[in-house]
């Protein structure tokens, strides 16, 4: 019992609770980091809480997490996206413990170079998410590898919205389709997760509401439709074929990614720098320049908290401008009152006399 190498890694021997042998991998080719795993079981026989490791491979938990996300998540689909480049560099035979710090920061770096860090984070966060469910489920009794591995850093300066010129180039080059998503997501400032999976259980036209379900926090949020907002939904209901409210006609499946298209129609329009997530950010500047109060914003968007909000009143510099031009003619509306002493020192001397 104790310790072994089989080629470059080692493995742990031992035996649980029930006198039951165990063959466990370090998958390490340190000895050190072998030892140092022996003692954390040997410790958990004798606490009592030790339990047999169970072998599963990334493929094998990548089912089983889609099974609990289809469940349980609204935006699966983008999961389901976003686990294809995950299984694409970690393999699907690796076995799940297998996957080390090392190896995730590897992936972090070689998908920085062809998009954003933002998406990495994302993706990371996927893989953080399968990791704990992974530890809830008794499939890996370590510590989540993700937690070492640090995320980008994000810059989110609120410096980007769409003007009304730019609304209209954008919907004149897009796709029919597409003119309606954009549409839709400047009047109601959803996600692009969110009106993916958009479904008609969750419209409510009688009372002009949407009823959009958080999966973070299990709550619901109530987002009002406006003309135009109603005006696509009305347009969609006439070739309804599923709950979906919008869907690949082709397909009759609910959209997944429409980066490409959406990029497409911005180089016809020459617009730049804009994404779906911009649609969301003019939503929200779009209100506060009107003067809606930020804490109404912070709900319709679905913020946690107020101070995620304040990220989107960097945008409105016009509206700074003419609140600070007011003071320049707040002087000339002053009264000034001539001081009195000179008056009070005739009167006293008046009395004197």
């Amino acid at each position: 019992m104790g310790i072994y190498r089989r080629g470059k890694v080692w493995w742990i021997d031992y035996y649980d609770q029930n006198r039951m042998r165990v063959q466990e991998s370090s998958y390490s080719s340190d000895r050190r980091l072998a030892q140092d795993l022996l003692s954390v079981r040997e410790s958990e026989v004798l606490r009592g809480v030790f339990k047999r490791p169970v072998k599963i491979s990334f493929g094998d938990f990548s089912r089983k997490y889609m099974e609990y996300a289809k469940t349980n998540k609204r935006s699966w689909l983008r999961d389901e996206q976003m686990l294809k480049h995950l299984q694409g560099y970690f393999g699907t035979q690796r076995d799940l413990p297998a996957i080390t710090p090392v190896d995730i920061e590897g992936y972090k770096l070689k998908r920085r170079a062809k998009v954003s860090g933002a998406t990495v984070n994302r993706e990371l966060a996927l893989l953080k998410r399968m990791f704990n469910l992974a530890i809830n489920w008794d499939f890996f009794l370590d510590l989540n590898p993700v937690r070492k591995v640090k995320f980008f850093k994000e810059f989110n300066t609120g410096a980007r919205i769409v003007s009304p010129e730019e609304e209209e180039k954008l919907i004149r080059n897009a796709a029919p389709f597409m003119q309606d998503l954009i549409r839709f997501g400047l009047n109601t400032g959803l996600r692009i997760g969110e009106i993916f999976s958009l479904s008609w259980p969750s419209v409510d036209m009688h009372k002009g509401i949407l009823n959009i379900l958080a999966q973070k926090t299990g709550k619901t949020r109530v987002v009002p439709l406006n003309t135009e907002a109603r005006r696509v939904l009305e347009t969609w209901a006439m070739g309804r074929k599923n709950d979906f409210v919008f869907y690949n006609h082709e397909t009759g499946k609910p959209f997944v990614d429409l980066k490409a298209g959406f990029a497409l129609a911005c180089r016809k329009a020459g617009i730049t720098d804009v994404s779906w997530h911009t649609l969301r950010h003019t939503f929200a500047s779009r209100l506060l320049d009107r003067g809606v109060d930020i804490v109404t914003v912070q709900q319709l968007l679905g913020h946690s908290t107020v101070t995620v909000t304040m990220r989107y009143t960097h945008t409105n510099l016009d509206s700074k401008r003419a609140a600070v031009a007011r003071l320049v003619d707040f002087g000339d509306n002053l009264v000034t009152v001539a001081p009195k002493c000179s008056n009070e020192k005739a009167q006293l001397s008046q009395i004197a006399l």
